[in-house]
């Protein structure tokens, strides 16, 4: 099996360092070539830099993109510069792995889409929970008919950041759900379609002056029902409440937590499903059960080599991606088109 020679722009965002791991473990799958630096990050990120000089050659961004044989670029930069270096590579013909949710610049990220679907190249967005099996097999249930009709999705995801974490969302517009609400507004795209009316309600908690909007929540309108995504960062033991509720007239699937980690660093998801035959019972309780660990990033980025090669094809194509971005921007309270 060919190794993909690659290059990792960037070093900024939350993702970056687990990507870099995640690749160096994998040395059958991937050869890296450079970390490339942007001059915006070199002084705020030099920590994380110092920790991959002695393993990665570091390299400016254009010294990394004239690397010889060349076969993708993974692009981890800070959120609001991901699609601008996307761009760089896309306009070489080279498949792209670029984490969530893309640049603040929706014009550029329509120019992504488009020149990615023009040179039928891999465009392969780092949205973890696709790559979650028990939340994957959730969306398939819900998809497939299995759970009847559903008619409503809730979706948290939660945390407890610093005051300068959460003054920080402020350079987003609609804060944390530009930032985390993405990856639920995903699976609520995945599994119940374009919405009919999108309500974005963020807002700041106000907590130690920060007036970064900490706190996401946006409503989806649809034919049968309500569906939410809820993201905030000032929650304390947000992260084991993040959970992902789908109802339908078949069964109800709850996963909570969504992740929990392990004592190996792996992380592992708690599922109860409750059918149509004990939901009717009020005294029923359904059990949860916990799926076996894995690891958030090695298969996202062993599928991405599959991609690169050919042996597979990307199950999320151009259209959804750049539609899921448009959702986004209007939940956030942007309204472009």
């Amino acid at each position: 099996m060919k190794k993909i020679n690659v290059i990792q722009i960037g070093i900024g965002h939350d993702h970056a360092t687990a990507i870099l791991d995640s690749m160096l473990m994998q040395t059958e799958i991937f050869e890296i070539a450079a970390l490339a630096v942007p001059e915006s990050e070199k002084a705020d990120f030099s920590d994380r830099i110092e920790k991959y000089k002695e393993k990665i050659p570091v390299m400016t961004v254009e010294e990394a993109l004239d690397t010889e044989a060349l076969d993708a670029v993974i692009v981890e930069t800070e959120e609001v510069n991901l699609t601008k270096y996307a761009l760089l590579a896309a306009k070489r013909g080279l498949p792209v792995h670029m984490d969530k949710p893309g640049g603040l610049d929706a014009d550029d990220f329509e120019k992504l889409i488009g020149l990615a679907k023009s040179n039928n190249t891999v465009l392969h967005f780092g949205y973890m929970y696709r790559y979650n099996g028990s939340i994957t097999e959730a969306v398939r249930k819900a998809k497939s008919g299995e759970l009847g009709e559903v008619y409503s999705v809730e979706a948290h995801m939660d945390c407890w950041h610093t005051p300068e974490k959460r003054q920080w969302l402020a350079r987003f517009p609609g804060g944390m759900m530009f930032f985390l609400g993405c990856h639920l507004i995903d699976l609520i795209l995945q599994i119940m379609g374009e919405p009919q009316k999108i309500i974005p309600m963020n807002r700041s908690t106000g907590i130690d002056g920060v007036t970064g909007e900490d706190y996401g929540f946006v409503l989806f309108c649809y034919k049968n029902g309500i569906s939410f995504a809820k993201t905030c960062a000032a929650e304390l033991g947000g992260f084991s409440r993040r959970q992902l509720v789908i109802c339908g007239s078949k069964g109800t699937i709850e996963l909570r937590p969504l992740e929990k980690y392990e004592s190996d660093g792996t992380l592992s998801t708690n599922v109860c499903y409750t059918d149509n035959e004990k939901g009717t019972d009020w005294l029923y309780s359904a059990p949860f059960l916990k799926s076996a660990p894995a690891d958030r990033y090695n298969k996202m980025m062993a599928s991405f080599a599959k991609m690169v090669r050919g042996e597979i094809k990307n199950p999320f194509g151009y259209d959804y991606e750049l539609k899921l971005y448009n959702i986004l921007l209007k939940s956030c309270g942007i309204n472009r088109r």
